[in-house]
């Protein structure tokens, strides 16, 4: 999964993060209208998969894509949503190795159980790995992992001035050697967001996952943290800024990771709401991180 304060330990971005937060505390003008909007949202508590929302009572539309980011809303119940990438592409180099990474296609496919809980299925039906070095070159192709997440709102189900959601999750491993690393790995986010004067929006999303070692002798935590903030850059286009940061503690080779993440999605048809496409690119901060990734990608629901 894309799909993945910890990691970076920068006075800069911590600062500048708990600046925006202590924004959001003093003033809260540009964020009442989503006050308004929660506060006057039917009385959602009794749907289920089998009695589901009905159409007119559905909550805005609302995705993890396109950044990195985990948000805190879920898909009303008893409804069906899918986002993927149409294509992603990652460019790494690392020790005098070259490496392209391509996905075509990643879905996620996402069914509302409840009005706080939905079930969340992701998987890349084609995945290719290039390694290239001075001395050889190696391409593999296959299914990427199998991800299976629960997402469960604890705060702001319709929206707010602040959401709250936990997300478990269990990887399974689908991929063949040089794409996964055959191991069963798991963990859990927590993605938390707060509405800013003038429409702005800050959401951390904190994770930590339990992976197998890299000489398969025991696990490790990994730990990653992200700071995004998102705004309306019209009625149907927003732009999401992103910095993200991971410390994969690895016992053998434990490593730094940190990206700026840029992207923005946009609805193309007023007459289909619940369609909503979107591109970004990711720019790789330290020589551990992956230089570049590129994707555009596409949701929808049902």
């Amino acid at each position: 999964m894309k799909g993945r304060c910890l990691m970076i330990k920068t006075s800069s971005f911590c600062a500048g993060l708990l600046l925006l937060l202590a924004a959001g505390s003093m003033s809260r003008a540009g964020a009442q209208s989503a006050t308004d909007t929660a506060a006057s949202a039917p009385d959602k508590s009794d749907y289920t998969l089998f009695d589901p929302a009905p159409d007119d009572q559905m909550r805005s539309f609302c995705t993890d894509r396109p950044p990195k980011a985990n948000l805190p809303c879920t898909v009303d119940a008893g409804h069906l949503q899918y986002e993927s990438d149409l294509l992603n592409w990652t460019g790494s180099q690392t020790g005098g190795v070259t490496t392209n990474t391509w996905l075509f296609t990643n879905p996620t496919l996402k069914l509302g159980l409840t009005n706080r809980i939905d079930l969340e299925l992701n998987m890349a039906p084609v995945e290719t790995v290039t390694s290239r070095s001075a001395l050889a070159k190696q391409s593999l192709t296959g299914i990427g992992d199998l991800f299976v997440r629960t997402k469960v709102n604890l705060a702001g189900p319709e929206g707010g001035d602040f959401q709250l959601a936990i997300i478990p999750y269990v990887k399974i491993p689908t991929a063949r050697p040089g794409i996964g690393n055959g191991a069963v790995e798991g963990g859990m986010i927590v993605p938390v967001s707060f509405a800013l004067p003038w429409d702005f929006t800050l959401l951390f999303d904190p994770e930590i996952d339990l992976l197998r070692n890299a000489a398969n002798n025991g696990r490790h935590a990994n730990y990653q943290m992200l700071g995004n903030l998102s705004h309306a850059l019209s009625g149907s286009v927003t732009g999401y800024v992103e910095l993200w940061g991971q410390a994969d503690n690895d016992p053998a080779s434990p490593t730094k990771q940190a990206s700026l993440d840029l992207s923005v999605s946009w609805i193309a048809w007023p007459n289909r709401p619940n369609l909503q496409f979107d591109t970004g690119v990711n720019i790789g901060l330290t020589s551990a991180t992956p230089r570049l990734q590129a994707y555009i990608g596409i949701s929808q629901r049902f």
